[in-house]
């Protein structure tokens, strides 16, 4: 399978920076995968898990929201705002995170805060479910 250059990069830092021959995310319009010779294309990200597939191996998984995906003939850029490898993500913290949303949902102080609670609620379920995987 043929490979192409792929950079991750959030506000964080760099998350990978090398040859991939597939990368799998959620953008705001549904799944998309991108393979060597895509045509251009640009996105927004949404809220969902990103695989990396780099090697014979099965791929590297992580939490990514928000941001953007970039396509062009030179590579793929993707700059989400918030990116976590499965392997980093601090399960604990995420089960608490996801506590004190269901908490703010059942009772909240306005109307946007119960839609913020509700993004909060998504990201933290993401990021158990991609810590949880073998």
């Amino acid at each position: 399978m043929a490979d192409f250059h792929l950079k991750i990069v959030s506000p964080d830092g760099v998350f990978y920076d090398g040859e991939a021959h597939q990368i799998s995310l959620r953008s705001i319009d549904g799944d998309v995968a991108v393979l060597a010779g895509h045509i251009p294309y640009l996105t927004a990200v949404g809220i969902g898990e990103c695989r990396v597939y780099c090697g014979e191996d099965e791929p590297r998984r992580a939490a990514c929201c928000g941001g953007l995906l970039n396509v062009t003939k030179d590579g793929v850029f993707l700059a989400p705002t918030t990116f976590e490898w499965a392997e980093d993500i601090d399960r604990e913290r995420a089960e608490a995170a996801k506590q004190k949303a269901l908490s703010r949902i059942e009772n909240p102080k306005s109307d946007a805060a119960k839609k913020l609670a509700q993004i909060k609620l998504q990201r933290a379920e993401l990021r158990i479910r991609v810590a949880g995987k073998e």
